[in-house]
């Protein structure tokens, strides 16, 4: 975390408002890599000024006194920053001129801290994680409206009570569509980024107080899902004439077998395809979620399926190993797959991850760590969520092991009996 600010104040000539030979003089106030400037109304002829040292060349004694206001105006923002620096406020260059100018911060409302954190997030966060803020934000903006007859409130109004009664509104929210009402996790998910956006608002200085102090957010353990490996079979047996529903089905086999996430699955390039020290084809690339590097040898049933489309003139267009389709289409079209096969959990392609990580690695007897560096996982704690299966797996050689050594007792006792 940054603890010091790099600043700077320098005096330019603003040449595209120039006029007869003279030009208007602006402070370039830089904080941080943030630039602002301001006009200091006074004029210098262009023949007059230092464009190295940002000030006029003393010949006379009128530049000499244009020279001293300039250095006072200078003493006067770096004594703002400096007055700023020292509290808790996030010093910006847009703060110092309000400063100096003696404009006054209006109040800030949820609706501006709201469009300042997706602004400067939007670079930052993957695009699926910054568009999960946008629904966030469309919950806030209709509970605001409904609870408080308003449009929006000023930040000023947040307080412990507003949580509770926000989370109240999310536990109750019926859908106008065909999607169920949220479950526990989806609701703490959305008070995690309001929490989150708050913490910016305090940081800036918009808050005095964060609302969220005695709020605790109450996750709960969720049992990760994923298909059997004969569930697995009966999706793999099925041929399909739809293309799309066969291209998806497809696309789901293939993370079944690598265990590589959609928003990765549609990145890949044949650059991603190498050959290994082994002699056999790996997948090696970098997740956008975690910006980590995942290396995942192919199998011969994601190979098959990278073959099928190498061709097709719609990866040729776009460089990428599959033709693009979006998340959404793509679960919509699991959605036909799963009805087709008879399968009962709810097929999204995320659950094709699932499966590799469980039926297919650990329940096979992969371990645990292999699978962690598989999956592209930053900490072995995050693939221990299918730590279940490892057992389940545990307790079917233990029983194996039971059943042999209860067969080597029985040999031994018709042994003794046949003596």
């Amino acid at each position: 975390m940054r603890t010091t600010n790099s600043f700077g104040v320098h005096f330019i000539l603003r040449m595209n408002k120039a006029k007869n030979g003279s030009a208007p003089i602006y402070a370039r106030i830089s904080v941080n890599g943030e630039r602002i400037e301001m006009s200091l109304r006074k004029t210098v002829k262009i023949i007059d000024w230092n464009n190295i040292k940002g000030l006029a060349k003393p010949k006379t004694i009128e530049l000499k006194t244009l020279n001293n206001d300039l250095e006072k105006a200078r003493g006067m923002v770096s004594s703002i920053y400096q007055n700023l620096s020292v509290g808790n406020t996030l010093v910006t260059a847009v703060l110092i001129k309000n400063r100096f100018l003696g404009i006054e911060q209006q109040e800030n409302t949820l609706q501006s801290l709201m469009d300042y954190h997706n602004l400067h997030m939007k670079e930052v966060l993957a695009p699926g994680t910054i568009k999960n803020y946008y629904t966030t934000v469309k919950y806030l903006k209709e509970f605001v409206l409904k609870h408080f007859k308003k449009q929006d409130l000023y930040l000023s109004e947040l307080n412990y009570e507003f949580i509770t009664h926000f989370e109240y509104f999310l536990r109750t929210y019926q859908p106008t569509d065909h999607h169920k009402g949220m479950e526990n996790n989806g609701v703490m998910k959305h008070l995690e980024r309001l929490q989150k956006m708050v913490r910016l608002g305090t940081k800036l200085g918009w808050i005095d107080k964060n609302p969220f102090e005695f709020f605790k957010l109450k996750l709960q353990k969720v049992e990760r899902g994923f298909l059997s490996s004969d569930e697995l079979a009966s999706i793999e047996d099925k041929v399909f004439s739809l293309q799309r529903i066969q291209y998806a089905k497809d696309l789901f086999v293939f993370s079944c077998y690598t265990g590589i996430a959609y928003i990765d699955v549609m990145q890949l390039t044949p650059e991603n395809i190498i050959l290994g020290l082994d002699g056999n084809y790996w997948i090696k690339a970098m997740r956008e979620k975690t910006d980590t590097s995942f290396n995942v040898p192919i199998l011969p049933k994601a190979a098959l399926i990278i073959e099928k489309y190498k061709n097709n003139p719609r990866s040729i267009a776009k460089g990428s190993v599959f033709p693009i389709i979006s998340n959404q289409k793509l679960n919509s079209y699991l959605k036909e797959v799963a009805d087709l096969c008879g399968i009962k959990s709810n097929l999204t392609f995320h659950l094709a991850r699932h499966t590799f990580a469980t039926s297919v690695t650990l329940s096979n007897g992969v371990p645990i760590e292999t699978v962690s560096k598989m999956l592209g996982h930053t900490s072995i704690r995050t693939t221990q969520i299918y730590a279940k299966v490892i057992e389940q797996k545990v307790s079917k050689d233990m029983l194996n092991l039971r059943n042999i050594l209860d067969n080597n007792e029985k040999s031994k006792l018709i042994l003794r009996r046949a003596k």
